[in-house]
């Protein structure tokens, strides 16, 4: 390879490097969180981190002109169809491998200035790209991590304020405590939306050295959302009232219609249980003592409440009410059944003291007068109003025990 076609090929990776460094830092330049960023009024760790953030950009762009003025040159002395010329090496390998970047410094005060201070010295165009790639990470980080804090809380944000918005229309005619809770959430949601906005890496955390953890935005660290999400959890959870207390409204004529229709339809229930629980207790016992009938709802007071909006007093009543209703209900099935089981009992002990007796006379023994007293002793409770059960069964047993004996002794 000649001088020539080397110092061509050079220039080729030279002139690439800068429209790859061009690219990039028009992209950050251009990116919508640096726009955003320029135009926001921040307070706090962003305020500061930003000033300083910016301040390193607009240097980084001061370099990179003086970078791209000395490849511009070098792109002038050999690039594209045209080979540098031989009397043009010296100049081109002076730009590719000597001092002839000039990068700008930070201005020192008057006060503090060396009368003989020369100016700060070029550097290479390698030594130029390694400060400019610095600089370009730590931009790249501070943009990404507010990036990342924005899209993170943003999450919870949106969804606390879709939901606000759908409930918005139903709250009005709650009740005031209901509006007011429902007006401190809109606040609370706006206020932590502006903080986020104003100052988003004070809800940034840094991961700890090594260990790695990254965004997609590429900056090291998490955003924290915790009280994002704390605020979206309440949000929900009031929503959630809202929809009930809305339901209550809208259905509350006809629950209390409805009350009114199940608490008659218990009345005559209970009435049938009652008449079914006397008349067996006129046959048999002892029986469950009959329950407290059930108390009148407060149908005026419940319809009085709707008129007047009081719509969470009114669901608790409605509540308490059909669970009252419900315990009343429950209370009827089991008297039902208590008389009937009692009724089965007495005839199972009927059934029972009849197949004894058949053994007995299989047995021979029926005409056992031991036996035979046993028997009309059971046989007496059994068939007399009211039958003890307890006693009966327990006659019953007896009369069992010993027909069993007398079978064992034959």
């Amino acid at each position: 390879m000649t001088p020539e076609q080397a110092a061509a090929e050079r220039v080729a990776v030279v002139l690439a490097e800068r429209d790859a460094i061009q690219a990039n830092l028009l992209e950050l330049d251009g990116s919508f969180t640096k726009r955003v960023l320029d135009g926001a009024t921040l307070t706090g760790q962003t305020r500061d981190r930003w000033a300083t953030t910016s301040a390193a950009l607009a240097t980084l762009w001061e370099t990179f002109l003086a970078y791209s003025a000395v490849v511009d040159r070098v792109a002038a002395l050999g690039s594209g169809n045209r080979r540098p010329a031989r009397k043009d090496l010296p100049e081109l390998e002076s730009l590719l491998d000597r001092g002839c970047v000039q990068l700008s410094a930070a201005p020192v005060p008057l006060a503090r200035r060396d009368l003989a201070a020369a100016s700060r010295p070029a550097v290479t165009l390698a030594a130029a790209v390694g400060a400019m790639r610095r600089a370009f990470t730590g931009v790249a980080e501070v943009i990404s991590a507010i990036e990342a804090v924005w899209t993170a809380v943003g999450v919870p944000f949106d969804a606390a304020t879709e939901e606000l918005a759908r409930c918005r229309p139903l709250v009005y005619g709650l009740g005031q405590d209901i509006e007011a809770e429902f007006q401190a959430a809109e606040a609370d949601l706006g206020a932590q939306r502006a903080a986020a906005n104003a100052d988003p890496l004070a809800r940034w955390r840094p991961a700890p050295a090594g260990t790695g953890r990254s965004t997609a935005a590429g900056a090291d660290g998490e955003a924290d959302t915790a009280a994002a999400e704390r605020l979206r959890a309440l949000v929900m959870e009031l929503c959630a009232r809202v929809a009930v207390l809305d339901r209550v409204r809208r259905q509350a004529r006809q629950r209390i219609d409805a009350l009114t229709a199940a608490a008659t339809a218990a009345r005559t229930a209970r009435r049938d249980a009652v008449s079914a629980w006397r008349e067996a207790s006129a046959r048999v016992g002892p029986l469950p003592p009959l329950p407290p009938d059930l108390a009148d709802p407060p149908l005026a007071g419940l319809a009085a409440l709707a008129s007047r909006g009081q719509w969470r007093q009114l669901a608790a009543d409605l509540d308490r009410c059909e669970a009252e209703l419900a315990r009343f209900g429950a209370e009827t099935v089991e008297l039902s059944g208590a008389a009937t089981a009692a009724i089965d009992k007495r005839d199972e002990l009927r059934g029972l003291l009849r197949a004894y007796k058949a053994k007995a006379a299989r047995l021979g023994a029926a005409e056992d007068m031991s036996l035979a007293a046993r028997y009309d002793e059971a046989h007496a409770l059994l068939w007399t109003a009211p039958c003890d059960l307890t006693v009966a069964q327990a006659a019953v047993m007896t009369y069992q025990r010993a027909i069993l004996a007398t079978e064992g002794h034959r």
